[in-house]
């Protein structure tokens, strides 16, 4: 998401189409060459954004973290919450397109609390443990006031993230439709990971402006996992049972379209807008980022 969220922010679209292939990235003078491939082993060939950021496809990403730059996504990143993404010219020299794939270590309280932007029109909310202090009477010593967070997105941005990983569609094809991920009656964005090795599964999930958990899976030494092989299978039936709970009371709420949103119907295949009559699907853009020249990549 820190990477779809500066590629959003530099002018891409969810339409955008980028070819997901196996792909071979230079690893520049001394350094091994880098081959990612996707969880299932599977290419899809000309894939939308939409559709590479909800089933989680890493070709894509990697290829879209090329595209906008490593020291952007950190700078996104470190502005957002995470401490370990400062873009200084060691961190630069530490890591690589692997980065947007769990190459860069983080702790998971300021991951989730740097997805909270997500939630709130892109405002960061910071995790508080101690809500409020009485003494023995109930008189209360202390108390947390609730304030705004401090703007790090535009609500534009945050929304395209958040409509994207509230779109079940959009999954589909690796999570399928009744996964863990669906939350029944209510309109919930969610993303998992899992690092190669296994060690670490996480899923983090979030309401318009209401609630927002993180869920963790690992074991205490650092030890790879064996039962666990995916964010589905691991953290999210934890997590879904949670933000369940969290939601029993509350009402339903979809992500709010910011004034600064265009919807138009665009192509299936090429994302540009649609035409020719072709097979196409409504999206949305920032203002002023939606394409207006000729399909280059679909033609009649």
């Amino acid at each position: 998401p820190l990477t779809y969220v500066t590629a959003f922010k530099e002018g891409y679209a969810p339409s955008n189409m980028i070819m997901d292939v196996p792909t071979t990235f230079p690893g520049g003078v001394g350094q091994p060459d880098y081959s990612p491939v996707n969880y299932d082993g599977k290419y899809r060939g000309p894939i939308e954004l939409r559709y590479a950021l909800g089933n989680s496809i890493n070709i894509v990403a990697v290829k879209l973290l090329g595209l906008v730059g490593i020291r952007d996504v950190l700078r996104m990143g470190y502005d957002m919450g995470i401490a370990t993404f400062e873009p200084t010219k060691e961190n630069l020299s530490r890591v690589g397109l692997s980065l947007t794939l769990g190459g860069g270590e983080v702790r998971f309280l300021e991951l989730s609390g740097a997805y909270s932007a997500f939630a709130n029109g892109g405002k960061k909310v910071l995790p508080i443990a101690i809500l409020k202090v009485e003494d023995k009477n109930g008189k209360v010593l202390e108390e947390f006031k609730p304030r705004d967070g401090k703007q790090v997105l535009t609500p534009e941005q945050a929304f395209l993230i958040s409509d994207i990983l509230s779109d079940n569609q959009a999954r589909a094809e690796v999570f399928g439709l009744r996964s863990a991920l669906v939350v029944p009656g209510r309109t919930v964005a969610v993303k998992t990971g899992t690092t190669n090795d296994r060690r670490d599964n996480w899923t983090i999930g979030w309401t318009q402006g209401q609630v927002i958990t993180g869920v963790w899976v690992g074991n205490n030494d650092n030890s790879p996992m064996t039962e666990v092989s995916s964010g589905v299978t691991g953290a999210s039936p934890i997590w879904r049972r949670i933000i369940q709970t969290a939601l029993k009371d509350k009402p339903n709420v979809s992500f709010a379209v910011p004034d600064g949103i265009e919807s138009i119907d665009v192509d299936a295949l090429s994302g540009y807008p649609a035409h020719d009559g072709f097979i196409s699907r409504r999206d949305y853009f920032i203002a002023g980022s939606v394409p207006n020249d000729d399909d280059p990549i679909h033609a009649k």
